[in-house]
């Protein structure tokens, strides 16, 4: 079970996972994170491709080179071990080869784009930092939001009090007067609008209030989930930022996806594989903190007042998808690995018509 209290305390914990979760459907979250059961999943081959990089890179990173030729050979020496005990139902020798070249462009992009800066960032911050970790793979991260009582609480004795929700990124580098945690992904394609956005007003801004209004057909959960998500990184940044003693840096949260097949370009002929990498900051949407101008607190004030409130009901065990049930059955039940234990998904196939 991912999400609950904490053993022998009466703190609450929750996931970012789990809240994305519960923005699709509030009852997968239920089967998901408050049940433990498991649903079908067709993107486990790709998110453990992702978990290889993400171990080759981290690995390198944390060996200290800054130089890009160094820093490529290490990681690929990594991911040469590690590719060695992966085991993956491929059809044939052929696609295994090809797979590890897309794996091995997708790490020369890395290095060539930002790698070497960013091994050089961390380098500069853990030598003014006190002691602590920067480099992951899942390096934790936490923020602390207040949970109201709410009505739908199950057995009325939920109050008021706080719920940790729980995050994680893969490292966290040093940029001028900022820290900056990095997150790898599979794609950016959740991110949606975000992915080109950098502004909270406008489109970004209806969507995600729309998304909440009872009255409006709008289904936006990827979004919702990336602002929760960014809030909840930044208060772990700014709490890692203290705990090291970093002083009053800024904090920024950004995605790198390792499994984007967009860029991807084969050359059969060559039998040569190449790839580019595109970085999204969620920190502009989303600002930082209220230093930057009081015009910008509302956002903030926005996004973290609705993250309390999905908490909220959360922890009171209200999973309830009845209100939402037209947009959720569009948009979430059709890659939902959950349809044939789920009562409402069950009542709405086999009911009458007429």
């Amino acid at each position: 079970m991912s999400d609950g209290r904490d053993a022998g305390s009466n703190a609450v914990s929750l996931s970012v996972d789990g809240l994305r979760t519960a923005l699709h459907c509030p009852r997968r979250y239920e089967f998901a994170h408050v049940d433990g059961l498991e649903g079908t999943d067709d993107d486990g081959a790709i998110e453990d491709r992702v978990d290889l990089l993400r171990t080759a890179i981290c690995d390198a990173l944390r060996s200290g080179e800054t130089d890009p030729e160094e820093l490529e050979a290490v990681a690929e020496d990594r991911l040469s071990s590690l590719w060695r005990d992966y085991d993956e139902g491929f059809h044939s020798v052929a696609q295994r080869r090809h797979e590890r070249r897309v794996l091995e462009a997708t790490l020369a992009a890395y290095v060539e784009r930002v790698g070497a800066d960013h091994a050089a960032g961390i380098a500069r911050l853990d030598d003014e930092a006190t002691r602590g970790e920067l480099i992951g793979p899942g390096l934790p991260l936490s923020s602390t939001v207040d949970v109201p009582k709410t009505e739908a609480a199950t057995d009325g004795t939920l109050e008021a009090g706080a719920a940790t929700i729980d995050a994680t990124v893969d490292y966290v580098y040093g940029d001028g007067s900022s820290i900056v945690g990095v997150r790898f992904v599979p794609t950016l394609a959740p991110l949606g609008r975000l992915r080109y956005r950098s502004d909270w007003e406008g489109d970004v801004a209806d969507r995600f209030t729309d998304h909440f209004d009872g009255d409006s057909d709008a289904f936006e959960p990827d979004l919702v989930g990336a602002l929760f998500e960014t809030a909840v990184v930044l208060n772990g940044l700014r709490d890692l930022r203290d705990r090291l003693a970093l002083g009053d840096r800024t904090c920024r949260y950004v995605q790198l996806p390792l499994a984007d097949r967009s860029t991807l370009s084969v050359n059969w002929v060559r039998d040569a594989v190449e790839t580019s990498l595109e970085i999204v900051d969620l920190t502009d949407v989303y600002v930082d903190h209220h230093t930057f101008g009081m015009t910008h607190e509302h956002r903030n004030e926005t996004v973290d007042g609705r993250l309390a409130a999905v908490a909220a009901n959360l922890v009171s065990g209200s999973f309830d998808p009845t209100d939402r049930w037209d947009q959720i059955e569009a948009y979430a039940c059709p890659d939902c690995g959950y349809t044939v234990c789920c009562q409402e998904h069950i009542a709405r196939e086999v009911r009458f018509d007429g």
